[in-house]
Parts: structure tokens; sequence; C-alpha cells
């Protein structure tokens, strides 16, 4: 199947909105990311403004000890290792105006996978270099069809050849929203969902049953 027609809808209505995350600069947004891992952007965003008051820049951040970071973190999943891993990256940037938006340079940073440099490189504006793929995404592309990859990079690599680079920036967000308004884990509410028409899980769910009693 031709995917990328059938997608144009779903991108025009989710592709640009902003990620959960609420930061007002690359330094925030890159710190958030990181804590994000296995914790709720709910609480990330709960907890992000006393946290920047403290720590409000890569240069502050940098000054500060792991353990300076605890109070401020420890409501996240995994707060002792990522305070860690946010002083190191604060100690190799140095300074806001150095953030890298590659792909490579992201990823060599502790703390940052393929997942959240791909999120860092769409809200921070840097060129598209892959499509995210969080529980939402990995949950919602095999639902509908397009594959039945099960791991993120899998996922994430059948989707750059069926989607064109300039909508790769829109295409994770935009199944992101998909599943976590539309496409829910349990109950999914497959009339509202603009994807129905070829969803596989949608057209399996109308097709009666043909066995028999």
């Amino acid at each position: 199947m031709e995917w990328l027609p059938h997608l144009q809808p779903l991108f025009k209505k989710y592709g640009n909105r902003p990620h959960p995350l609420e930061h007002h600069n690359t330094y925030q947004l890159v710190v958030m990311v990181v804590l994000s891992a296995q914790t709720t952007d709910k609480l990330i965003n709960k907890i992000a403004p006393a946290f920047f008051q403290q720590f409000p820049s890569m240069k502050e951040l940098a000054k500060a000890t792991p353990e300076e970071l605890h109070p401020w973190i420890k409501s996240v999943t995994g707060f002792r290792k990522k305070a860690d891993w946010l002083v190191r990256i604060a100690q190799a940037i140095g300074d806001d105006k150095k953030i890298p938006l590659t792909m490579e340079a992201l990823t060599e940073l502790p703390g940052i996978g393929r997942k959240s440099a791909n999120v860092i490189l769409r809200e921070a504006g840097g060129e598209p270099q892959g499509i995210f793929v969080d529980l939402h995404v990995l949950r919602v592309v095999p639902r509908i069809g397009i594959t039945n990859e099960e791991k993120p990079e899998k996922v994430e690599n059948v989707l750059l050849e069926i989607i064109p680079k300039k909508y790769w920036h829109k295409a994770g967000m935009a199944f992101s929203y998909l599943g976590r308004e539309i496409c829910r884990p349990t109950d999914p509410n497959c009339a509202e969902c603009l994807l129905n028409d070829v969803c596989q899980f949608a057209n399996a769910a109308r097709t009666p049953s043909t066995k028999k009693k």
C-alpha cells in the first residue's frame, strides 16, 4: 500500500503540535527529555519550574554535583542515574549556545538515544535526521498495519522508508498524538480516527466473526 496519501490528514492535524514537554528553550528541552524516560510528561512539567529556577542554564548545571540535583528530581524514575547524566551533559556542552543539533553529536551524550535526539532536533528546529518512536508510536504503527516490527529502531526504519524526509518531523508527533488521544492502549476510539478506513485493527474490529458457534 502507498501509505503517504492516507497519512497526510494525520500529519495535517497533529504534525505541527509541540511536544507535551513544556520547555522554553533548548537547554530546558534537553534536560526534560532526559528526565522523561520512563516517567510521564505531566510529572516532568510539574517539577521543571523549580528545577530550572535552581539550575537555569548549562553553566549552572555544570557546576553542580549529581547529588545536588536529587532533591529536585527525586520523584522521577531513575533519578540518581539521570542526575549523573545531566551533570555530565552540562559539563560536556558547557554553554546553552553550544548544544549540538545533529543526531551523531546528541547520541554521544549520556542518556540520549535516537528517540530523545529526534525529539530534541524537532523541537529545537534542527534538520530532521529520523522519526522519533515513543511508546505511543510503537503501539499505533503496528496496529494500523504499516509494519509488524516491534522494536523502536526497526519501526523507525520502516517509517523512514515510506515517509519522505520533509515529513519526518511531523510523522513521529502525529502518530504519538494519535496514540495519546484516539488509539489508546485499551478501548481505542476507532470511529474518530482519521485512518479507520485503512487501519488493520479497525477493519478487523468491523469484520464479523465467521467462527461457528
